[in-house]
């Protein structure tokens, strides 16, 4: 009933719990899902007024539940979870409602950040919501996943109730007004990944105020064929008498999200901030039936914070991570020597690249271990979507369960059992994949290979995969072998792309075993591209190939203006032709990248011939310093900020070891903490990282940090500054009780503030001395107060 109506009638979330509940006088520090089995009156009257209200759905009271969170409850999770189902079955009893609502499991954040960012694994993350799952799944109408910053945990959840339940998934994400969010997903790569996985609804909640989610709910709209949802906050709050208020009346809250249902939102509900009466108000609009949206098909792959769009273009595939003919990158593979990986690999984003394939066949290695573990490697250090090249399917799986985003896959063929045991992985996984069109033997002519893209693009289709989410290689025959097939492969990549399907070719296969091979290749790339080649697979570090590409782009009015020529081709010598792949970066150059392994050695060889204070001064703080400001600017994000900074802390390891004893040179200390009440410390653990890879040494209190063990650590360390952290609105208060006991020891040092609940505003109504929106103004504060 639920998926029958869903895209074609305007459904109704309910609103804020936590509101309701601190009205009813729940206090910071305790534990909401608790009220479950201690007051289940109190929750179903809550579900009864949204109900009443016309609210098609119920969120269950279990937002937190999770048994990483629940550790400190006097409840099992799964009792409370339990308990929170029943008491939305009851309420929807006491309003009449039992056949015509919903009940949804709320799913919120774990509360950690994953790997790499964080220490929780992705496998520990899908266990946390699979065990929250299987205490209900057969109660509930809808999984609920709300409130995720991280894609990769999104991913996680999402496998954990598709691959333990029958359940639709709902999800939510929120971005901040930047459009990212805290990991540095844009709403496009968002819908791409998650589409791809199978859910049944997206959007966004929480964050902001439905004006300013306006501009992140039209480009979800813009790129989702799934239904879309909203459920903003009340507006953007403020601090009054110690609380958190906010402004945004019904009524108000209501006319803002007309122009958004007008467009296409298929759900409606509310966040932070919002009652019953919202939900009437927002009933009051009598919207019934969603306008149905056209949304074109494009063939997308996505790393976790970019997505690249194939159709009508030309995009690069860098080949360097292949160890077929390459020595040096095979034994490496067989050594474990991964940080060759990874510089070939930044070395190929710097040239241009815009995928990256990954293919780490070599004879006597276990393949399913090593390309799991280069694929997280290096979605560590590079932003790139990837291509996931084996001829091994369970290579394959594994790569794509743990890859962050939605992968490019190499390959099927038009034989009957590769088709059958590739096409599952794509489907379960949502990525696109590269059909080959060879099924016994390569055939020779453009019309045979048609028919075998036909072949694959008709069995997908069987599975479930649209073609967008094909791209057909037409193959590259040599030359010195088989110089009239050359000429049908490019017929063929134009019969492709004239059914609409993008098309790939590894380029230099074409001048295997003759001479000046560079002619050919670059010869053949631009015949190709004519015909409609999308996706060339080369050499990016080849800059005649490179250039190639962009001088198509100018004559066939893809670059505007020749913006991207210009620029590019400007700086290029008219004498360079292949640059050799970079394996020598400096110290400054590995901070930036963030790569951990190599940093150690080449610290150690900079103090050769160099001063502690030097190395520190003039390499390895203006180096972070540049990782910061490409933060700030949005050029990379919260993953690569951490890997910098833990390299950074590397680095600092080995130089102050050549002070001995001298403390002199560390700066603070500084304290932390969580405040009272407030059990989430990602906040806090993401500037604790960046501080110390600073040189700061941080005093870390923890989480849920009572107002007397933080003047007490003040009182003790004599600390130069104390950051205080707060993600939930029932804690604020709290935060200026503890600003206030640390005051009224007299003369106390600066007290810093941040946290989701936050502004600047806020900080000052409090008595905080600074508000620091994140880890790099907390550096910059620091630095600026303390010089």
């Amino acid at each position: 009933m639920l998926l029958e109506r869903l895209g074609k009638e305007l459904l109704i979330f309910d609103g804020a719990m936590g509101t309701q509940l601190q009205v009813a006088g729940l206090k910071g520090g305790d534990i909401p899902e608790e009220l479950n089995i201690t007051n289940p009156e109190l929750i179903q009257d809550i579900h009864v007024a949204y109900l009443n209200a016309g609210a098609d759905f119920i969120s269950t009271n279990t937002f937190g539940c999770n048994p990483l969170k629940m550790e400190e409850s006097k409840y099992k999770y799964t009792h409370m979870i339990k308990a929170a189902v029943e008491n939305a079955k009851i309420a929807q009893q006491k309003a009449n409602r039992v056949s015509d609502s919903y009940i949804a499991l709320d799913i919120g954040p774990i509360g950690q950040l994953l790997e790499p960012a964080g220490t929780l694994t992705f496998d520990e993350a899908y266990t946390l919501v699979k065990q929250q799952v299987e205490v209900v799944k057969d109660e509930v109408d809808v999984v609920l996943l709300e409130t995720m910053s991280d894609l990769y945990e999104v991913k996680a959840a999402i496998l954990a109730v598709k691959e333990n339940s029958d359940l639709p998934v709902f999800v939510t994400m929120t971005f901040e007004q930047n459009r990212r969010s805290l990991t540095g997903t844009n709403p496009e790569t968002f819908v791409n990944v998650v589409e791809g996985l199978g859910v049944d609804a997206l959007g966004v909640n929480c964050s902001l105020g439905p004006e300013e989610l306006k501009p992140i709910i039209e480009e979800l709209l813009a790129t989702a064929s799934v239904p879309v949802m909203i459920q903003p906050n009340a507006g953007l709050p403020t601090l009054e008498s110690g609380e958190t208020v906010y402004h945004l009346q019904a009524d108000e809250f209501s006319n803002y999200l007309i122009d958004v249902l007008n467009d296409g939102v298929a759900i409606v509900g509310g966040c932070c901030g919002t009652t019953p009466a919202f939900i009437e108000e927002l009933k009051k609009l009598n919207v019934t039936n969603v306008k149905q949206r056209s949304v074109e098909s494009l063939t997308k792959v996505s790393s976790h914070t970019q997505t690249v769009t194939i159709t009508n273009k030309v995009v690069v595939c860098g080949e360097r991570l292949n160890p077929t003919g390459k020595k040096k990158l095979k034994k490496a593979l067989l050594e474990e020597h991964y940080d060759e990986v990874l510089v070939e690999a930044i070395a190929q984003e710097q040239a241009g690249a815009d995928i990256l394939d990954v293919n780490v066949g070599v004879p006597g290695i276990d393949e399913v271990a090593v390309m799991t573990k280069v694929i997280k490697m290096i979605q560590e250090v590079i932003n790139l979507p990837l291509q996931i090249d084996s001829s091994s399917a369970d290579a394959i799986e594994q790569a794509c369960r743990y890859y962050n985003g939605k992968p490019l896959i190499n390959s099927v063929n038009g034989k009957e059992e590769v088709m059958r045991s590739i096409f599952p992985i794509v489907k379960k996984y949502g990525g696109t994949v590269i059909g080959l069109t060879l099924d016994n033997e390569i055939p020779l002519t453009a019309e045979e290979r048609v028919d075998i893209a036909k072949r694959i693009i008709e069995t997908a289709k069987e599975y479930g995969i649209d073609k967008k989410d094909i791209i057909i290689d037409c193959l590259t025959l040599t030359a010195s072998a088989q110089q009239k097939e050359v000429k049908e492969t490019l017929k063929a990549v134009e019969m492709v792309n004239a059914m609409g399907v993008s098309t790939v070719l590894g380029v230099s296969n074409v001048s295997f075993g003759l001479p000046n091979r560079a002619l050919l290749n670059r010869t053949f790339l631009t015949l190709a591209m004519n015909a409609g080649l999308n996706l060339p697979i080369i050499n990016p570090l080849d800059n005649e190939l490179m250039g190639t590409i962009d001088a198509f782009n100018v004559i066939n009015y893809i670059d505007i203006d020749s913006e991207h020529y210009i620029n590019k081709q400007s700086n290029q010598s008219k004498e360079q032709k292949v640059t050799a792949t970079k394996t020598d970066f400096t110290l400054s150059e590995i901070i930036k990248k963030g790569l951990k392994e190599e940093v150690v050695e080449v610290c150690k060889k900079e103090l050769e011939t160099k001063e502690p204070l030097t190395v520190v001064n003039e390499i390895i703080i203006p180096a972070l310093n540049i990782v910061g400001e490409e933060y700030e600017k949005g050029i990379i994000f919260l993953p690569q900020l951490i890997q910098s900074a833990e390299t950074t802390k590397k680095a600092f390891e080995v130089v102050q070891s050549c002070f001995e004893t001298d403390k002199s040179q560390q700066k603070g200390p500084i304290v932390l903490a969580t405040v009272e009440g407030d059990i989430h410390d990602i906040g806090k653990n993401i500037v604790k990282v960046v501080l110390e890879s600073y040189g700061y040494q941080v005093i870390d209190l923890g989480k849920n940090v009572p107002v007397q063990t933080v003047v007490d650590a003040y009182k003790e360390h004599q600390p130069k500054a104390i950051g205080l952290s707060a993600l939930m609105t029932t804690t604020v208060l709290s935060m200026k009780k503890t600003i206030e006991a640390l005051k009224e020891e007299g003369n106390v040092c600066p007290i810093l503030v941040g946290g989701a609940v936050l502004t600047a505003d806020i900080a000052s109504d409090i008595g905080a001395d600074y508000y620091c929106k994140d880890a790099m103004e907390t550096v910059q504060t620091l630095n600026s107060i303390l010089k």
